[in-house]
């Protein structure tokens, strides 16, 4: 009977522990908050945490050394490439590059798209309707063929890279800012400083502003993932961060070569970029239910 009662006190312990958990795990994106803040570790702590110089070639008996649980020593945990370079160092340095590429795009595009967003929803007209079919013929141009056309023109750098996408994600931006500020424009409290005698750019700055800046927010976290896989991709064609900077796409492009005898050099950074893309979309999607009162309900 002791047994019985104490397996019964046991077991509802046990299953409100167990509830307590799944709904930590629901009320916060915890995987996303370990694997973003490994990365932004790596980013910060590159110098001191790189077991090596990613720039530096290693030796010819270095050279494609398989990472350790997989017959490599612990010297090279995730192996070398076909220079003798470590796998793990050019990863760590690859995150700063992505991470620093990122930031850089977010703040040029995602100002750039804000801006024009609020002017297109405020104004509305033929400012709204001018600077939306820009919009629509941004979504329409080939952004690869772009960068590859230009990166022969005027050779490939990281300027080039950061311009274009920008350009790539300012169009998001304009669109979300614009149908929030076709709505903001119309409340109250607007409409009173507009009888007040405020103008046009207090109006933009103090009253619309602060109200789109939740959808700013989602839209930046969601744009991140994007730059991120967009910066992989040109620099896995070439149009992206030139050699021997290390970056995860140029990583995963040097690696194709070799991809039946070394499959690690390139399988390595494309699962940095899939991790990273991933946290940063779960992130998104949380913040997006938390700031949206609809969502929150459910």
């Amino acid at each position: 009977m002791a047994a019985t009662r104490i397996a019964g006190v046991l077991a509802p312990s046990r299953s409100i522990g167990i509830k307590g958990g799944v709904s930590t795990l629901q009320r916060w994106p915890i995987s996303s908050i370990i694997i973003l803040s490994a990365l932004f570790i790596a980013a910060v702590g590159a110098p001191w945490v790189a077991p090596y110089d990613p720039s530096q070639d290693g030796s010819l008996d270095d050279r494609h050394i398989p990472p350790m649980f997989f017959g490599g020593t612990a010297e090279h945990i995730l192996g070398t490439d076909h220079l003798g370079r470590d796998t793990l160092s050019r990863l760590i340095y690859g995150a700063r590059i992505s991470m620093l590429v990122a930031a850089i795009v977010l703040v040029i595009g995602g100002g750039i798209g804000t801006l024009i967003g609020l002017v297109s929803g405020y104004f509305g007209g033929w400012v709204d309707e001018v600077l939306m079919r820009i919009v629509d013929i941004k979504f329409s141009l080939p952004l690869i063929l772009i960068a590859l056309a230009l990166a022969i023109i005027w050779g490939a750098s990281i300027q080039l890279l950061m311009g274009l996408l920008a350009f790539l994600i300012w169009g998001s931006f304009s669109r979300q800012v614009r149908g929030e500020a076709l709505v903001l424009k119309e409340t109250d409290y607007v409409k009173l400083a507009r009888v007040a005698g405020a103008s046009t750019s207090r109006i933009l700055y103090k009253h619309i502003f602060p109200g789109v800046m939740n959808t700013v927010v989602v839209v930046a976290t969601f744009q991140v993932g994007s730059v991120i896989l967009a910066e992989a991709s040109l620099s896995f064609l070439g149009a992206g961060i030139p050699p021997p900077t290390p970056a995860w796409g140029s990583m995963a492009a040097a690696g194709r070569l070799y991809i039946t005898t070394a499959w690690w050099v390139t399988l390595i950074p494309g699962l940095a970029i899939a991790l990273t893309v991933i946290a940063f979309t779960l992130l998104g999607d949380w913040i997006r239910d938390k700031v949206d009162p609809r969502l929150r309900q459910l």
